[in-house]
């Protein structure tokens, strides 16, 4: 590839391409229904060819869901089994937090569609946690939807979360793990009445 011309960008194209690149890298997704403008940017096939050659040297490339509206920051298939290279977008979670992301997982499963945004309330992530035996405190609950919203996977407003609040589940949720990854996680900390059930999925 070769590598981007950034003379030939305006400054507003150069200024999109640098808030772009940084958001991956930092947050992994850009999700179209958050972030409409740079998502279009991103889209475009020109850009996309100048973002993947400017992150090839790194050993990452960037992919388009054109129909879920979702750019996502990816290894190279050329460096993900390269020694010594630290994949640097990888989000260590906790148990807690890995329970909840399977069960908000479930839930967009279960209420997806391409044309409506995904809603569901905190009662309702709440309620599912009880019928899978999966116990977490407040506190535990609140830290994990921080951590999900700032990695562009869920979007709710203001500070104070009650049992109404209203949670949008975005479309990244599906490819924060690939296959394989989630076979290992639901082996490895999901509830046995849990287990059933994301195998059919």
């Amino acid at each position: 590839m070769d590598f981007p011309d950034f003379d030939r960008m305006s400054d507003d194209e150069a200024l999109m391409f640098k808030k772009g690149i940084r958001k991956l890298l930092d947050v992994t997704f850009i999700v179209g229904d958050r972030d409409e403008k740079l998502y279009n940017y991103f889209s475009s096939e020109s850009v996309l060819y100048d973002v993947n050659a400017y992150l090839s040297v790194i050993g990452y490339r960037v992919i388009i869901d054109e129909q879920l509206r979702v750019i996502m920051m990816t290894s190279g298939l050329e460096e993900s089994d390269t020694p010594g290279l630290k994949r640097a977008n990888l989000l260590k979670l906790d148990k807690n937090q890995v329970q909840l992301l399977l069960v908000l997982w479930l839930f967009y499963l279960e209420k997806m569609g391409y044309k409506e945004p995904v809603f569901v309330t905190v009662g309702e992530i709440v309620d599912k946690c009880k019928l899978y035996r999966i116990n977490l405190k407040p506190a535990d609950f609140k830290k994990a939807y921080a951590i999900f919203k700032r990695y562009q996977l869920i979007q709710f407003s203001g500070q104070d979360i009650t049992e109404d609040t209203a949670v949008e589940l975005y479309p990244s949720l599906q490819f924060c793990m690939d296959t394989e990854q989630f076979k290992a996680v639901v082996r490895e900390y999901a509830p046995e009445s849990m287990e059933e059930i994301t195998e059919d999925e």
